[in-house]
């Protein structure tokens, strides 16, 4: 059993997909197999469902961080009777309960083939306690990651493997700690969404020096939240785009005077709003919004904030984050999908890819060269995956260990691509570097 990656525990479960869909939202903090071998009852489970949703995203079991009360951006996964009837599924099949339903245990098949032709790296953390989020490389080669729970950006030379942790000030100590979104901007250094502290910071590539830019007091409640920051196209206005969560609003800071502005939620003319998580910018600092509640994505005009939003072809498919290609085509997740998105602005089409390997649930991707090859993570199957886009043809690469794979980046400035994740879970950075 400790061997069942959260994929594998959804596979093994009796029940359709959608009665199960409910678990793919328990793996941020730990794996399923935890949830799975307890013995908790029915009304057990309805009290783990509230006290699940008071801890912030940024939360481990041996790290648990309470959200303060009042509103907040973080809601129970289920609610009401469908709080009932997941309870009474889940006191029905897990393992610590005597009179559950047995049920054979499910494995997903063996990496074979292409899927062999790949080398993992794996860097271990010195602190032990780290949850690296987004890993990045910069232009000269060095690894800088975003830590989920603790005020940090580490930075890994990955010749020697020595690692700098750099402090992130603290904005509001009473608020659980960690950062999301890591981004470089196009002087190379690097940006930091700051989750509950409220506010965005800034990392000078070489000299380290950290610059804070607080959300103002008067905008924000004990709720929140700055889960995303866009200064890849900054140069084109002076304006770096990030969120607040709590509300579904979008802030920009003006470069120049360092302060923000709130253009309110993202609506379009006609009043129909997108609540977006992943907000990655195109080459003209226009703002993309991925509505990774239902089935949309919406792009923001920077010069005049009115909002246009296209509908995916698949139902639910929860668009993520992604990133703006050098056609400044649009690419993101379908985590509820279980595919890839593709927006092509001069079409105003979107384009989909399904992914092969069930209970996939992209978390994020990029595309590379020049779109013809696409990489996505699993936060549930322990799989990098390698989109072929003319072909269609998937490869997956299985991870050595259970890996919480969020953010993923490739480093393609070499012969063969390098897949850099964090193992958001293992206190660990990844390479994956395919030998074909």
């Amino acid at each position: 059993m400790p061997q069942l990656s959260n994929g594998e525990w959804l596979l093994s479960l009796p029940g359709a997909d959608k009665q199960k869909a409910f678990l793919t939202m328990c793996v941020g903090c730990h794996t399923l197999q935890r949830v799975l071998t307890s013995n908790h009852d029915a009304a057990e489970f309805q009290q783990v469902f509230l006290r699940m949703a008071r801890y912030s995203p940024g939360s481990t079991p041996t790290h648990p961080q309470p959200l303060l009360p009042g509103p907040r951006g973080e809601r129970p996964v289920v609610t009401g009777d469908a709080a009932k009837a997941a309870a009474e599924f889940l006191a029905s099949v897990t393992l610590g309960n005597s009179e559950a339903i047995e049920y054979p245990l499910k494995t997903l098949p063996r990496p074979k083939g292409r899927s062999t032709k790949v080398v993992v790296t794996e860097y271990d953390l010195p602190r032990k306690d780290a949850l690296p989020h987004d890993v990045v490389v910069d232009k000269d080669g060095q690894v800088w990651y975003s830590d989920f729970g603790a005020q940090f950006v580490g930075v890994m030379d990955p010749k020697t493997g020595k690692t700098k942790d750099i402090a992130i000030p603290v904005v509001r100590p009473e608020q659980p700690k960690g950062g999301l979104d890591l981004e470089f901007d196009p002087d190379g250094n690097i940006w930091l969404a700051m989750m509950y502290q409220a506010g965005i910071s800034k990392i000078d590539r070489k000299t380290h020096e950290v610059s804070v830019f607080p959300f103002p007091k008067e905008w924000i409640s004990t709720s929140a939240q700055a889960s995303m920051v866009s200064p890849m196209y900054s140069n084109v206005d002076g304006k770096v785009w990030t969120n607040n969560q709590e509300d579904s609003l979008n802030y920009r800071l003006d470069l120049a005077t360092g302060k923000f502005e709130n253009p309110g939620q993202a609506k379009t003319p006609g009043g129909k709003q997108i609540r977006a998580y992943g907000m990655p910018t195109d080459h003209q600092n226009n703002l993309y919004q991925l509505e990774f509640g239902g089935q949309s994505i919406g792009r923001r005009d920077a010069k005049t904030l009115e909002v246009t939003i296209w509908p995916t072809a698949t139902a639910l498919s929860r668009p993520r984050r992604g990133r703006v290609d050098e056609q400044n085509r649009l690419w993101f997740a379908e985590y509820g999908g279980n595919g890839i998105g593709m927006f092509d602005p001069k079409t105003d089409a979107i384009k989909e890819w399904q992914l092969p390997t069930p209970w996939s649930a992209p978390y994020d991707v990029v595309a590379i060269r020049n779109g013809a090859e696409v990489w996505t993570g699993s936060m549930l199957t322990d799989r990098v995956s390698r989109l072929d886009t003319a072909t269609g043809e998937v490869v997956d690469y299985l991870l050595p260990r259970t890996t919480n794979i969020r953010r993923v980046f490739v480093d393609e400035t070499g012969a063969r691509p390098v897949l850099w994740v964090g193992s958001n879970h293992g206190a660990a950075i990844i390479k994956v570097e395919p030998l074909d």
